[in-house]
């Protein structure tokens, strides 16, 4: 039932192929039959399974690896416009598209479902698309993380429905035209493209507006610039509003959260019946984006004790309070939480989970302008730990700015009476951390970089 290939898409290149974004249209083309190709900067086991599925993907940017006979070519904001792939794609007037573009194109002619909001958005894609598999829905879905069960970011389902990651980060999540889109929470982030909250609000009320005629927004009735958007949005009449979470107004109101160690039961009120369902991970930000999933469900028609069951087959996201392993008594979780308040929400469940375990966090900042930007705020949620230890900023896409380091974030944590160790050679975290950690303690690497990698070097410290 899912549409076939845009023309456009039949020969697509990608530059930066192994990017969680990227790789899952990638993926999804593919699997349609598309003859994908692409590079990117280093060899990973993304690269390998889009091999597995029929993509050439070469390692290193080079001229040569883009094919004359390529369709268009596939980039993200973060590809610069030095790259030799790029500059040869004007050479040759092949045509370049934007990812948010690409998957805008695979969508079209679906049920769709687009996840926007500051924080949350890869857990609630991800939770959809589990419940949606479970009830055989078959669903399309691309997502900004693995899947913990089907161990994948993306897929082509011969369903009606396509659920979506949409990133509000350089305002692509405006492209698409949703029959469904959540809206989680609204708040400043990515200062390298958004001036202020008026900006952002600008930017939301877009993708509001790009939501199909009688479509519906879900959106949260407790995070302050999500009430804000909605009171900006409600004079649109083809627009259906439902709100949810826990204040008295919202449609979708939860009426009670209990979490029961690394799971949560959650109590909802629809329209005007009581329903109970697990959510099958820690924390309360985590069940209340398994209410806006099941929200979003409900307006696209599926019954909601249904919804509510599948629910609790999630069982989580790779990155996103994930276990990597024990030993000596010592667990190693990793968490992609890199904005305060992810930071806190994170810690918060944690706390919430395993009340009695000492709490160490492995941080690192990612971006030098979120840290000019949040510095404070971040070293103020490692004052929820026990101990920490933090590293030096992850630049990512963006070149570093004069005076701005990790300093900022150690300085507020110490001056909020956290225990706080800067470490700046990250090959000697592992050993550090093993030698703090004792018996019964809890170890959380926390960021949006490769601080991911060492969760199983400290474990190997902790064992020997």
């Amino acid at each position: 039932m899912a549409p076939g290939i845009p023309a456009a898409m039949e020969r697509p290149h990608f530059i930066g192929i192994g990017g969680a974004g990227m790789s899952g249209i990638a993926k999804i083309l593919t699997r349609r039959g598309a003859k994908v190709a692409g590079s990117d900067s280093k060899e990973s086991p993304t690269a390998e399974a889009l091999r597995t599925l029929g993509a050439t993907v070469h390692i290193g940017h080079a001229t040569g690896h883009l094919a004359d006979d390529a369709t268009c070519v596939v980039v993200s904001s973060a590809i610069r416009a030095d790259n030799p792939e790029l500059v040869r794609a004007g050479e040759l007037s092949i045509p370049v598209v934007h990812r948010s573009d690409a998957l805008a194109s695979l969508m079209r002619g679906l049920r769709s479902i687009a996840v926007a909001g500051t924080h949350g958005k890869t857990t609630t894609t991800s939770m959809l698309a589990v419940a949606l598999t479970e009830l055989d829905l078959d669903p399309s879905y691309a997502i900004g993380g693995d899947l913990a069960g089907p161990g994948t970011n993306a897929t082509h389902g011969e369903g009606a429905i396509f659920v979506a990651e949409a990133d509000e980060s350089d305002r692509s999540f405006q492209k698409y035209d949703p029959e469904v889109a959540i809206v989680l929470n609204v708040e400043l982030d990515h200062h390298a493209n958004y001036a202020s909250m008026d900006e952002i609000y600008d930017s939301f009320e877009t993708f509001v507006g790009k939501i199909v005629p009688d479509g519906t927004l879900v959106v949260s009735a407790d995070q302050a610039g999500a009430v804000e958007l909605t009171s900006r949005v409600r004079d649109q009449t083809a627009l259906k509003v439902v709100t949810y979470g826990e204040a008295a107004t919202a449609d979708v109101r939860v009426q009670k959260i209990n979490q029961r160690g690394l799971t949560s039961e959650v109590t909802v009120v629809l329209n005007g019946k009581y329903l109970t369902f697990t959510v099958s991970v820690p924390g309360r930000h985590y069940a209340l984006n398994a209410v806006a999933a099941l929200a979003a469900g409900v307006a696209l028609g599926i019954p909601a004790h249904n919804l509510a069951s599948a629910l609790g087959k999630y069982t989580g996201v790779k990155r996103r309070l994930q276990l990597k392993g024990e030993a000596a008594g010592v667990q190693v979780i990793d968490s992609y939480a890199h904005h305060p308040t992810e930071m806190t929400a994170d810690l918060e469940a944690m706390r919430g989970a395993a009340s009695d375990a000492r709490l160490l966090v492995v941080f690192q900042p990612h971006l030098f302008s979120r840290t000019q930007e949040l510095g404070a705020e971040m070293g103020q949620a490692l004052a929820l730990a026990d101990a920490s230890v933090v590293l030096d900023i992850y630049p990512a896409r963006e070149d570093p700015i004069p005076g701005i380091t990790s300093t900022l974030i150690i300085d507020a944590a110490r001056a909020a009476g956290a225990d706080v160790t800067a470490v700046h050679d990250k090959a000697a975290v592992p050993e550090a951390v093993a030698g703090m950690a004792k018996p019964g303690d809890l170890v959380l690497t926390m960021g949006a970089g490769d601080v991911t990698d060492l969760g199983p070097q400290i474990l190997d410290h902790l064992s020997s």
